[in-house]
C-alpha cells in the first residue's frame, strides 16, 4: 500500500521525529494568497482585505487566510490580479531566487502560474520571463493567470527543457525548477496524490527532475542562479537530487538557500538523506507539517562565471525584444486579431468594417477586452469564461447541464433562428458566428464542431 511504503521508510530515516515532525498544527491544509507588487503593496493589502488574514512565515508578501470559507476564485482582486490564492508555503521558492529588474528569468516547470506571477513581481515589468509548461492544457492556464496578474514581459511556452536548453545556451540570469515530484506534500491537500503513490514513482521523478535540472544548467548563464524546489519528502527528489546534480556539474556550487532574503523557515536539510554523497545540508531548506506547510524542499545552485550587466532601467536587449515582440504577436493572434500594420491611414472601407464588428458584438453579447485597456487584465465575466473551458477540458462532461441550456429557441413569433452560444469559449462569442470555425484548437475552448455549429444556423 501507498501509504505503508512511505510511512516505513519516514520512520526508518526520522525515527522517533516522525510523530513530531509529521504532526500538522490543523486537520485541513492551510489556504493563503499571494499579494502582487504589480499591483499593490503587502501593507496596503492587508489594511485592504475584507476577509481575515495574518502574515505569512514564508515570504513577506503572503498571508495566510484564516475563514475556512473563503472562495478566493469569487473575490473582485482576485480578478483584478492582485493576487494569487495558493497554499502558504508554496510562496517560499520565488524569492529565493533574489530577482532583480532587467533580468532574464526562466521558470522552467511554471504551470499554474503562482511562482511565475512572484518573479513577475521581482522583475517589475523590466526585463524578461520565460514561463514553460510542457502540458499543453496547463500552458493554457498558465497563460490565463498570468494575463489576469497583469504581467506586462512575460512569453509562455509549451517546450520540453532540452529544446530550450538548446535554443538558448546560457542565456538567462535566473533559473526556478518547481520540479514535477511524487507529492508526498500534497498528501493530505489531494488524496488522489497518496492514492497513486508508491516506489517506482518515485524513481521516475527522481530521473525526470535530473533530466529537468541538466537543461536547467545548459540554458543558465555563467555567475548565474538556479533554485531547485519540491513538494515532496523523498530523499532521490530532495538532498540527493542536488547532491548527484553537483557530482554531475562542478562548475555549480551549493549557495545558502536564504542569502536573498532578510528571514528564515522551515529546517534545515537531512544528511541521511543525501544517498551517500556528500551536501551540506546546513545550506537547503525543508518544511515540514509540523511547520505550518505541506511539505516542500529549496535548494539554490549558483553558476561559475561573472554574471551579465544588467540594462539600464527600462532598456531591452535587440534578442529580448525580438522575444517580447512575438509574444505580443501571438497574443493578437489568440485574440483573432491582426498583425499591426504601421503608415497606413483608416478609410472609409475600415471604418464600415469596424462599425459592423461592434454592431454584431452588442447585439451577439459578446465580451471583449478592449484594446485600449491595462496589458493583461481580465474582466470577471472573462475569467469566468475562460475557467469554464479548463474545467471542459480537464474534467470531461461537468457542466454539461449548463451547456445545453444555452440553446436559444426561436419565439413563437418568429426572429432570429436558434443558435448555441458557447459557454466555455474564451472569448464568450457564437460558435456559428466563429469565422475560424473548425481550424480553431484553442485549447481552453470545448466547442462543438463545425458541422454542429451549421445545424444550430438551419
Amino acid at each position: 500500500m501507498p501509504a505503508e511504503y512511505f510511512e516505513a521508510r519516514e520512520r526508518a530515516l526520522l525515527g522517533e521525529r516522525y510523530e513530531r515532525l509529521y504532526a500538522a498544527p490543523q486537520e485541513t491544509a492551510a489556504r493563503g494568497v499571494t499579494v502582487s507588487a504589480l499591483r499593490t503593496t503587502p501593507e496596503e493589502f492587508a489594511a485592504r482585505a475584507d476577509f481575515p488574514l495574518r502574515p505569512s512565515p514564508f515570504c513577506k508578501a503572503a498571508f495566510v487566510v484564516e475563514c475556512p470559507d473563503f472562495k478566493p476564485g469569487r473575490h473582485p482582486y482576485h480578478h483584478a490580479g492582485v493576487f494569487y490564492s495558493q497554499e502558504p508555503s508554496a510562496s517560499s521558492a520565488a524569492p529565493l531566487l533574489g530577482v532583480r529588474p532587467g533580468m532574464r528569468v526562466l521558470d522552467l516547470c511554471a504551470a499554474p502560474g503562482g511562482k511565475s506571477s512572484q518573479l513577475a513581481a521581482a522583475l517589475r515589468g523590466q526585463g524578461l520571463l520565460v514561463s514553460n509548461e510542457y502540458v499543453a492544457a496547463r500552458a493554457e492556464i498558465l497563460k490565463s493567470n498570468l494575463e489576469r496578474m497583469g504581467v506586462p514581459n512575460a512569453v509562455v511556452l509549451n517546450e520540453t527543457p532540452a529544446r530550450i536548453a538548446a535554443a538558448l545556451p546560457e542565456f538567462f540570469d535566473r533559473v526556478l525548477v518547481d520540479a514535477p515530484c511524487s507529492g508526498e506534500g500534497m498528501f493530505r491537500k489531494e488524496p488522489a496524490a497518496l492514492a497513486q503513490h508508491c516506489e517506482a514513482l518515485v524513481k521516475q521523478c527522481a530521473e525526470l527532475g535530473a533530466d529537468i535540472l541538466d537543461s536547467a544548467a545548459a540554458a543558465l548563464a555563467p555567475g548565474g542562479e538556479l533554485v531547485y524546489s519540491t513538494c515532496t519528502f523523498a530523499p532521490e527528489e530532495d538532498e540527493g537530487q542536488v547532491a548527484a546534480f553537483l557530482q554531475r556539474h562542478p562548475e555549480f556550487a551549493l549557495a545558502d538557500v536564504l542569502g536573498h532574503v532578510d528571514y528564515t523557515f522551515g529546517s534545515e536539510g537531512e544528511a541521511n538523506r543525501t544517498g551517500g554523497l556528500p551536501l551540506d545540508v546546513s545550506k537547503v531548506r525543508r518544511i515540514w507539517p509540523c511547520q505550518g506547510g505541506e511539505g516542500h524542499f529549496m535548494a539554490r545552485l549558483v553558476k561559475a562565471g561573472t554574471p551579465r550587466a544588467l540594462p539600464a532601467p527600462g532598456g531591452y536587449t535587440p534578442e529580448e525584444q525580438l522575444w517580447l515582440a512575438a509574444a505580443a504577436e501571438a497574443g493578437r493572434k489568440a485574440k483573432g486579431g491582426k498583425p499591426q500594420k504601421g503608415g497606413r491611414p483608416a478609410d472609409a472601407r475600415s471604418a464600415r468594417r469596424e462599425n459592423s464588428r461592434a454592431c454584431r458584438e452588442a447585439a451577439q453579447g459578446r465580451s471583449v477586452r478592449s484594446r485600449d485597456g491595462g496589458a493583461g487584465e481580465a474582466t470577471p465575466a472573462q475569467s469566468l469564461a475562460a475557467w469554464r473551458g479548463v474545467r471542459g477540458g480537464v474534467f470531461p462532461g461537468a457542466g454539461r447541464a449548463s451547456r445545453r441550456g444555452a440553446w436559444r429557441r426561436r419565439p413563437a413569433s418568429g426572429g432570429l433562428p436558434p443558435r448555441r452560444i458557447s459557454t466555455s469559449c474564451g472569448r464568450a462569442s457564437l460558435w456559428a458566428a466563429c469565422r475560424r470555425a473548425a481550424s480553431c484548437r484553442s485549447t481552453i475552448c470545448s466547442r462543438p464542431s463545425a458541422r454542429s455549429a451549421r445545424t444550430a444556423r438551419s
